[in-house]
C-alpha cells in the first residue's frame, strides 16, 4: 500500500480528480442541505459543515485549496459513509 503522501502527490498533481472529487463534494453537500431541511436533528457528523463547504465549492467564496479537500477525502468521508450506511439500514 503507497503512503498517504505518495497518494496525496499524486491527487495533487491530477487537476481532473480534483475536480471530479469537487463535483461529488458538491453533490453530497446538495444532499445534506436537502436532508437537513427533512429532519434538522438527523445523525450526520458535521453535516452543517458539508453544506459550507458545497457551498464554498460552488461560488468561490474562499479558494479551496486541494489539503482542504484532501482532509474531507481522509478525516470526513469514512465516517460518513459508515453513518449513511446505518440510517440506510434502519
Amino acid at each position: 500500500m503507497k503512503p498517504l503522501l505518495v497518494i496525496f502527490e499524486s491527487f495533487r498533481q491530477n487537476m481532473m480528480l480534483q475536480q471530479a472529487i469537487e463535483r461529488n463534494l458538491e453533490i453530497i453537500g446538495e444532499a445534506v442541505n436537502c436532508l437537513l431541511k427533512i429532519d434538522p436533528e438527523i445523525k450526520i457528523t458535521s453535516a452543517r459543515r458539508m453544506v459550507d463547504t458545497r457551498n464554498k465549492i460552488i461560488h468561490g467564496y474562499d479558494e479551496i485549496q486541494p489539503e482542504q479537500i484532501w482532509n474531507i477525502i481522509i478525516n470526513h468521508l469514512p465516517l460518513l459513509k459508515q453513518e449513511v450506511e446505518g440510517l440506510l439500514d434502519n
